[in-house]
This record gives C-alpha cells, sequence and structure tokens, in this order.
C-alpha cells in the first residue's frame, strides 16, 4: 500500500451506523439496569452491584478497564516503531494476577469495604485515608482526559471524524448509563465493549493477511525489519524496553493498577464469593492476553503493509497515534461499515475505561469525603451517587479538552499511573506485610516517593532519553510512489509538532547541563512506578521503626495471613500426601487409620506381652 495521499473525510454512512450502534447499545444497557433496578434503596447496590456479581462479567470488564483506546492505537504502533518486545506484557500480566489474588484480593474481601481507601484508615490513621484518596482522584481524571481526548484526536486527523462531536458524545453516553445503571451497567458494558474491541483488531488482521497473502509473509517481513526484537535480555535501566523493563516495571504498574486501584478493587470485591473473584482475576488474564497479542499481530500487519512507504515519514499523518486508523481507512475503506467497526472499538476502549473511572471516583467520594462526614439516610446517599457519576463525567470531558496539552499516549499514560500508583502500591504493602509499621511511616513513605517519582518524571520530560536507549527501527519511504524531497529515515528529519510522548525529540538536549541527565533521567518511564513504591516502603519502615513501630501490632485482620494464600492449602495438601505415604512405615498412623486416635499416654504397643516374648 503506498498511500498517495491522506485519506480524511471518507468515513460514509454505514461507517457512522456501526459508530452509532455501539453507543445506542451501551446507552440502552444503563436504561436497563435503571429499570430493572429502579427498587434498590442503597448506595452500595448502586456502587457495588449489591455485592452479587460472578466471575464472567466481572473478569471481561477487568479486562476491559485498562484495555482502552490506549490499546487499540497506540499497541500497534509501538511495534511498529521499537517492535514487538511488548509482547512481554503477558508475562507481567501473571505475575500481576497471582499477587493479586494472593496478597490484596483476601484482605480487601474479608474486610468488605467499598473504598479501597478505606483499608488506609483501618490500618493507618484518616490522614492517609485522605491522602489516598486525592491522589487517585487526581490520577484518574487526568488518565480520563487522555483516554478520552487522544483516540478523538488520531480518527478525527485521519477518518474526518469530528473531534469534539466525538468526544461530546462519547463522554456524554458514558455519563448516561454510569448515573442510571450503577456498577451493573459498567460491568456489562464492558462485556458488550470487550467484544467491539477484539472484533475491530480482528477486522484489520485479516483484512492484512489477505493483502499479504497469509500470516507468513507479515511475520517474515517482520523479522527482516527487526520487529520480532523478543529475546532482548539487556539489564540497563535506562533502555526503554527490553525483558527487564517489560516483565518488573510492567508488573509494578499493573500491579498498582489490579492489586490498589479502586476501578479493578471495586469490581472483584463486588463478586458473590472470594472464589467467584479470584475466578475472576484469572479469566481477565485470558482476555488480556487474547487483546496484547491482537495488538501485537495488528502492529506486525502495519508494518508490513508500510514496510517500504511509512506514512509517518512521508507527512502521511501527523504522529505515530494515527498509524492504525490511517491503515483501516486504507485497507477497509472499500468496505463501508468496516472503518465504523474500527472507530467503535477505539471507542468501546475509551468508554469501558472512563465508565470504571466515574464510578471509581463516585465510589471514593460517598465513601472517603461523604460518609465519615455526613449522616444521611441510605435512598440520598444513593442519589448522591448518582449525582457524583454525573458531575465527574462532565468533569472528564472538561478534562479531555486539556488532554490535549499533554502529548501522545502510552506513555503518559503509563507515566501518570507510575508516579501516584507506585508509592501508593508501596504504603498499601507497608500496611498489609509489615504489622509494625505505623501511620508517621506510611505517610513519610508516600511523600517521598511521590517526589522521588515526580523527580525522575519531570527530569525525563526535560531531558528525553536519547536514541541509542530508546533503539527507534529503521523506517523508509523508499517504496513511496508520491514525491518526497529526499529518502530518509525517521531519526533524521525534523518531525510534525503534534506533540507527541512517542516522538524521540530530534535534537537532544545535552546530558553535560546536568550531571543527572545522562542517567537518573534517562530510566525507562516503566520504572517509575518500582522506584516509588521501593522508596515508599524503605523510608516508611526506617520511620516506623524509629517512631515506636515494634511496640505496635496491627489487627491480623488488616494484614495478609498465612490462610489468606492458596499456597498454605497447597502446602497442606502436599503434607498430607506425603505423611500418608511414610505413614505406612508407621504403626502408630496406621493404628490411627483403622481403630481411630491412639491415645499417647496409653500406647497399646507395649502391653503386647505375646509380641514382646518372641525370642529374636
Amino acid at each position: 500500500m503506498s498511500g498517495d495521499s491522506l485519506i480524511a473525510g471518507s468515513f460514509v454512512a454505514a461507517d457512522y451506523v456501526v459508530f452509532a450502534l455501539m453507543l445506542v447499545v451501551s446507552a440502552a444497557v444503563g436504561v436497563y439496569y435503571a429499570w430493572s433496578d429502579r427498587g434498590q434503596k442503597s448506595s452500595g447496590d448502586f456502587l457495588m452491584g449489591g455485592r452479587s456479581l460472578t466471575a464472567l462479567p466481572v473478569s471481561l470488564s477487568l479486562t476491559a478497564s485498562f484495555m482502552s483506546a490506549i490499546t487499540v492505537l497506540s499497541n500497534p504502533a509501538e511495534v511498529y516503531r521499537y517492535g514487538a518486545s511488548i509482547g512481554f506484557y503477558a508475562l507481567s500480566y501473571v505475575i500481576t494476577m497471582v499477587v493479586t489474588s494472593e496478597v490484596f484480593l483476601p484482605v480487601f474481601y474479608r474486610l468488605a469495604i467499598t473504598s479501597t481507601y478505606e483499608y488506609l484508615e483501618l490500618r493507618f490513621n484518616r490522614a492517609t485515608r485522605l491522602l489516598g484518596t486525592g491522589l487517585f482522584i487526581v490520577q484518574t481524571i487526568l488518565y480520563t482526559g487522555i483516554v478520552i481526548y487522544a483516540p478523538a484526536l488520531a480518527l478525527n486527523q485521519v477518518t474526518g471524524m469530528d473531534l469534539w462531536g466525538a468526544v461530546i458524545s462519547t463522554g456524554v453516553v458514558c455519563t448516561f448509563y454510569c448515573s442510571m445503571g450503577g456498577l451493573k451497567a459498567v460491568v456489562w458494558t464492558d462485556v458488550f465493549q470487550v467484544g467491539v474491541m477484539l472484533a475491530g483488531f480482528l477486522s484489520v488482521i485479516i483484512r492484512s493477511v489477505v493483502i499479504q497473502g497469509g500470516i507468513s509473509p507479515i511475520i517474515l517481513d517482520s523479522q527482516q525489519g527487526g520487529r520480532l526484537n523478543l529475546w532482548d535480555f539487556d539489564t540497563n535501566p535506562l533502555r526503554r524496553h527490553t525483558f527487564w523493563t517489560i516483565t518488573i516495571g510492567g508488573t509494578f504498574v499493573w500491579v498498582s493498577i489490579y492489586g490498589i486501584n479502586q476501578s479493578q478493587v471495586q469490581r472483584y470485591i463486588s463478586c458473590k464469593s472470594i472464589k467467584h473473584a479470584r475466578l475472576s482475576l484469572y479469566i481477565n488474564l485470558i482476555g488480556l492476553c487474547a487483546i496484547l497479542l491482537s495488538s501485537v499481530f495488528a502492529g506486525m500487519c502495519l508494518y508490513s503493509v508500510y514496510k517500504n512507504c511509512d506514512p509517518w515519514t512521508a507527512k502521511r499523518v501527523s504522529a505515530p497515534d494515527q498509524l492504525m486508523p490511517y491503515l483501516v481507512m486504507d485497507i477497509l475503506g472499500d468496505f463501508p461499515g468496516l472503518p465504523g467497526l474500527f472507530v467503535a472499538a477505539a471507542y468501546s476502549g475509551s468508554l469501558s475505561t472512563v465508565s470504571s473511572s466515574i464510578n471509581a471516583l463516585a465510589a471514593v467520594t460517598v465513601e472517603d469525603l461523604i460518609k465519615p462526614y455526613t449522616k444521611m439516610s441510605e435512598k440520598h446517599l444513593s442519589w448522591t451517587s448518582k449525582g457524583l457519576s454525573l458531575l465527574y463525567g462532565v468533569l472528564c470531558i472538561g478534562m479531555a479538552g486539556l488532554a490535549s496539552l499533554m502529548g501522545g499516549i502510552l506513555q503518559a499514560a503509563i507515566s501518570i499511573f507510575g508516579v501516584t500508583g507506585g508509592p501508593l502500591l508501596g504504603m498499601f504493602a507497608l500496611g498489609i506485610f509489615c504489622p509494625f509499621a505505623n501511620s508517621k511511616g506510611a505517610l513519610s513513605g508516600l511523600l517521598s516517593g511521590l517526589a522521588v517519582s515526580l523527580w525522575v518524571c519531570i527530569g525525563a520530560q526535560i531531558y528525553p532519553p536519547t536514541p541509542e536507549m530508546s533503539r527507534p527501527l529503521p523506517l523508509t519511504t523508499q517504496g513511496c510512489n508520491f514525491t518526497t524531497t529526499n529518502n530518509f529515515n525517521w531519526t533524521s528529519t525534523p518531525l510534525s509538532a503534534e506533540p507527541s510522548l512517542f516522538t524521540t525529540s530530534p535534537t537532544q538536549i545535552s546530558g553535560g547541563k546536568d550531571p543527572l541527565a545522562d542517567n537518573w533521567y534517562s530510566m525507562s518511564y516503566l520504572y517509575f512506578s518500582p522506584i516509588g513504591t521501593i522508596i515508599a516502603i524503605s523510608v516508611g519502615l526506617i520511620v516506623s521503626l524509629c517512631t515506636g513501630g515494634l511496640k505496635l501490632r496491627a489487627e491480623s485482620r488488616l494484614t495478609l495471613m498465612k490462610e489468606d494464600t492458596t499456597l498454605y492449602y497447597l502446602f497442606k495438601f502436599f503434607q498430607e500426601k506425603v505423611m500418608r505415604r511414610t505413614g505406612k512405615l508407621d504403626l502408630t498412623e496406621d493404628r490411627e487409620k483403622k481403630f481411630g486416635n491412639t491415645n499417647r499416654a496409653f500406647c497399646d504397643v507395649e502391653l503386647d506381652l505375646t509380641k514382646r516374648s518372641i525370642p529374636t
């Protein structure tokens, strides 16, 4: 595909119908749950679905919540430019689900809390709870702004779809079904939206495979173009993406999302039993890996189609985030409705994330900022929850306007979660693992972790890492059939003014201006979260020990108990198996099975005179 000109404004009626249908179905789910649950009397029913949800819908909702338009648009562009190494996120997902189900889930489920930050007050004090809530609200509103605006911008510039029309229509529909139907509506629309996201990816992948003549040519092109750079085990923390940065850094980021982020915790603790909650996490793992692999293969298709004529360096698109929509309009433009399906997939990702965020924001505001300070009836709290969903929906649409100043998608989003999520994860880990950690340690750990994470993140924006560390792969315009001034590689050409954190600045700021620039600030953005977590735990432990923490002992229900873990039951199971096998040689063990328990004070073997009298 050469792409003679920028394809814009080529959406046809069928595409708009498909996109509108996705919005209508999402809104209809909200209406259905508003009607079926019209008798609900409490905010708990609205915010937690009456704690009666089952594993399958919750698992798909967990998948949809953070598999947003960022995944649909940015992951393929990431593979196109940097290679398929982000496939290692699958490994970090596995570790994340194990840690979440073994460490965080048992504690939160046992306490039957609505807001995750309620735990902080139970374990430490009210100040930690309010600080945690405040950080979550800021983090979520910022992230939601990116999630709404970024796909709207990318799709507007390539498909000609009206930018603010798309932002406001998706924002309004999302706010509508969150305010009407509560958590049940959010969960079931997420289930529908996961299906739409996979369908969107598959439409692009299948058409690309047909055009390129099979899967093998796509894999071969990716291999020859250096895109299958999976086995990069360089331990250098300054490298942007390696096996270690993705698995270690990615695990910290995802544990801070699944382990303690209100949007995710609120879902699995709304399950009707802890078994359903655990099962939802592991089924969700299958969904996460399916969408990740689809996005990675879509990126390989993108490279295979444009290996000889890169639309970005040829100025066909103004930012890498627009590459996938460009491909869609290029190869699916002749199939009315399919471009609309892909756009619906991107917006389904946005809707699922934003609805989760609105619902979680309403929950923490009611539980942490309203309930402790007022004496409202459950009916009034239920109406307040609906009003807050509406308010946060409007606020998130407003944030989409500010998000235009924040640049590209993937790295910005992960940076936000790394900077705030890492220190928060450290504070929760202190509470769950360290019975002697006190409120002074928790607060000082959180604040110092936050300060260091912010320092590194801001430094990285001022002194971006060099191309040697981010290692973008070569792209060419040699095969293009339109006239360009010269054949150039993307690293040597001034790029469009379109702000994108994907873009490596063509004029790197010299590291000599700041001795930290070449090392500390150039660290992979995936390490922002581990740095925040480790600093928070280390400072928290030291301060707790220095302020009399050893004299304190937290209630056992607020810390991880051995009975909470699957490992404990596995150990008991194997112990019983081993005892049974060795018990064949143990006469007392054998008699216990046949005759009941042996009284240790009365040993029947000693009184068996016949056995004693047999000569040896």
